[in-house]
Protein backbone atom coordinates (compact mmCIF):
# COMPACT_ATOMS: atom_id res chain seq x y z
CA UNK A 1 0.00 0.00 0.00
CA UNK A 2 2.85 2.42 0.78
CA UNK A 3 5.79 3.05 -1.30
CA UNK A 4 9.28 1.72 -0.59
CA UNK A 5 10.28 5.59 0.13
CA UNK A 6 7.08 5.86 2.48
CA UNK A 7 7.95 2.51 4.36
CA UNK A 8 12.28 3.90 5.18
CA UNK A 9 10.65 7.45 6.40
CA UNK A 10 8.17 5.38 8.44
CA UNK A 11 11.17 3.13 9.56
CA UNK A 12 13.51 6.39 10.39
CA UNK A 13 10.34 7.51 13.28
CA UNK A 14 10.12 3.83 14.45
CA UNK A 15 14.05 3.87 15.33
CA UNK A 16 13.61 7.13 17.37
CA UNK A 17 11.69 4.68 20.18
CA UNK A 18 12.50 2.27 22.06
CA UNK A 19 11.62 -1.07 19.99
CA UNK A 20 8.69 -1.57 22.59
CA UNK A 21 7.44 1.75 22.08
CA UNK A 22 7.54 1.95 18.36
CA UNK A 23 3.61 2.90 18.42
CA UNK A 24 5.18 6.18 19.87
CA UNK A 25 5.91 7.05 16.02
CA UNK A 26 1.73 7.25 15.08
CA UNK A 27 1.99 10.59 14.31
CA UNK A 28 4.66 10.74 12.07
CA UNK A 29 3.44 7.76 10.16
CA UNK A 30 -0.11 9.38 10.11
CA UNK A 31 1.56 12.49 8.24
CA UNK A 32 4.05 10.97 6.22
CA UNK A 33 1.01 8.74 4.98
CA UNK A 34 -1.13 12.48 4.75
CA UNK A 35 1.64 13.46 3.14
CA UNK A 36 1.96 11.05 -0.16
CA UNK A 37 -1.57 10.20 -0.15
CA UNK A 38 -3.31 14.00 0.29
CA UNK A 39 -4.81 12.26 2.99
CA UNK A 40 -5.49 9.18 5.44
CA UNK A 41 -7.68 6.82 4.29
CA UNK A 42 -9.23 3.40 7.01
CA UNK A 43 -6.64 1.19 4.44
CA UNK A 44 -3.56 3.76 5.35
CA UNK A 45 -4.68 3.60 8.77
CA UNK A 46 -4.73 -0.18 8.81
CA UNK A 47 -1.04 -0.12 7.04
CA UNK A 48 0.47 2.07 9.74
CA UNK A 49 -1.29 -0.54 12.54
CA UNK A 50 0.16 -3.02 10.87
CA UNK A 51 3.98 -1.50 10.71
CA UNK A 52 3.44 -0.32 14.36
CA UNK A 53 2.17 -3.40 16.02
CA UNK A 54 -0.87 -1.87 17.05
CA UNK A 55 -4.74 -1.96 16.76
CA UNK A 56 -6.28 -0.49 13.91
CA UNK A 57 -8.92 0.99 16.29
CA UNK A 58 -5.72 2.72 17.93
CA UNK A 59 -4.68 4.53 14.42
CA UNK A 60 -7.94 5.31 13.89
CA UNK A 61 -8.53 7.54 16.98
CA UNK A 62 -5.26 9.60 16.46
CA UNK A 63 -6.46 10.54 13.14
CA UNK A 64 -9.82 11.35 14.21
CA UNK A 65 -8.89 13.34 17.61
CA UNK A 66 -6.47 15.69 15.36
CA UNK A 67 -7.86 18.26 13.27
CA UNK A 68 -4.29 17.82 11.12
CA UNK A 69 -4.92 14.95 9.70
CA UNK A 70 -7.61 14.63 6.24
CA UNK A 71 -10.45 11.87 6.60
CA UNK A 72 -11.24 12.47 3.60
CA UNK A 73 -10.09 14.12 0.31
CA UNK A 74 -9.30 18.04 0.18
CA UNK A 75 -8.77 20.22 -2.13
CA UNK A 76 -5.25 21.60 -3.66
CA UNK A 77 -5.46 24.07 -0.82
CA UNK A 78 -7.11 23.46 2.80
CA UNK A 79 -8.25 26.76 4.72
CA UNK A 80 -8.97 25.80 8.45
CA UNK A 81 -10.39 28.90 10.09
CA UNK A 82 -10.68 29.23 14.01
CA UNK A 83 -14.02 29.51 15.00
CA UNK A 84 -13.22 28.60 19.14
CA UNK A 85 -14.54 31.02 21.24
CA UNK A 86 -12.32 33.79 21.67
CA UNK A 87 -12.00 33.95 17.66
CA UNK A 88 -15.69 33.83 17.55
CA UNK A 89 -15.47 36.75 19.94
CA UNK A 90 -13.18 38.72 16.81
CA UNK A 91 -15.53 37.56 13.91
CA UNK A 92 -13.79 34.18 13.64
CA UNK A 93 -17.40 32.60 12.27
CA UNK A 94 -17.43 35.61 9.92
CA UNK A 95 -13.94 35.07 8.36
CA UNK A 96 -15.55 31.23 7.70
CA UNK A 97 -18.66 32.51 6.16
CA UNK A 98 -17.04 34.86 3.99
CA UNK A 99 -15.15 32.30 2.64
CA UNK A 100 -17.65 29.77 1.87
CA UNK A 101 -19.93 32.89 0.32
CA UNK A 102 -16.64 33.83 -2.06
CA UNK A 103 -15.89 29.99 -2.85
CA UNK A 104 -19.75 28.85 -2.70
CA UNK A 105 -18.90 25.92 -1.05
CA UNK A 106 -20.63 25.43 3.03
CA UNK A 107 -18.30 24.79 5.91
CA UNK A 108 -16.12 21.30 5.26
CA UNK A 109 -16.71 21.52 1.61
CA UNK A 110 -14.34 21.71 -1.38
CA UNK A 111 -14.80 24.04 -4.33
CA UNK A 112 -15.70 22.37 -7.61
CA UNK A 113 -12.50 22.64 -9.33
CA UNK A 114 -11.00 20.65 -6.27
CA UNK A 115 -8.83 23.65 -5.53
CA UNK A 116 -10.05 24.94 -1.99
CA UNK A 117 -11.32 23.01 1.05
CA UNK A 118 -13.15 25.36 3.76
CA UNK A 119 -13.41 24.09 7.13
CA UNK A 120 -13.37 25.65 10.64
CA UNK A 121 -11.04 24.07 13.63
CA UNK A 122 -10.69 24.15 16.87
CA UNK A 123 -7.96 26.54 18.43
CA UNK A 124 -4.83 27.82 16.52
CA UNK A 125 -3.62 29.29 19.86
CA UNK A 126 -3.36 32.59 18.48
CA UNK A 127 -6.73 34.07 19.90
CA UNK A 128 -4.76 37.91 20.36
CA UNK A 129 -4.35 37.60 16.43
CA UNK A 130 -8.16 37.02 15.49
CA UNK A 131 -9.66 36.19 13.09
CA UNK A 132 -6.32 33.46 12.34
CA UNK A 133 -6.37 30.61 9.72
CA UNK A 134 -4.19 27.74 8.92
CA UNK A 135 -3.86 27.05 5.12
CA UNK A 136 -2.58 23.40 4.47
CA UNK A 137 -1.78 22.52 7.79
CA UNK A 138 1.54 24.33 7.75
CA UNK A 139 1.12 28.16 7.54
CA UNK A 140 -1.01 30.23 9.95
CA UNK A 141 -2.28 33.55 9.22
CA UNK A 142 -3.53 36.13 11.62
CA UNK A 143 -6.01 39.33 11.29
CA UNK A 144 -7.68 37.94 8.70
CA UNK A 145 -10.45 40.54 7.54
CA UNK A 146 -12.58 40.31 4.49
CA UNK A 147 -9.97 41.98 2.34
CA UNK A 148 -6.81 39.50 3.42
CA UNK A 149 -9.30 36.53 2.84
CA UNK A 150 -10.11 37.55 -0.42
CA UNK A 151 -6.57 38.56 -1.16
CA UNK A 152 -5.57 35.52 -0.27
CA UNK A 153 -7.49 33.44 -2.07
CA UNK A 154 -7.21 35.49 -5.12
CA UNK A 155 -3.73 34.56 -4.51
CA UNK A 156 -3.73 30.94 -4.69
CA UNK A 157 -6.02 30.69 -7.07
CA UNK A 158 -3.45 32.57 -9.37
CA UNK A 159 -0.26 30.35 -8.21
CA UNK A 160 -2.44 27.39 -9.23
CA UNK A 161 -2.82 28.65 -12.49
CA UNK A 162 0.64 29.14 -13.01
CA UNK A 163 1.60 25.35 -11.78
CA UNK A 164 -1.07 24.05 -13.89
Amino acid sequence: MFSEATLARFAREVAKYPPEQKQSAVMACLSIAQQEQGWVSPEAEAGIAEVLGMPAIAVREVTTFYNMYNQRQTGKFKLNVCTNLPCQLRNGQGALEHLCSKLGVQDGGTTADGLFTVQQCECLGACADAPVMLVNDRQMLSYMSNDRLDELVDTLAAHAKQGA
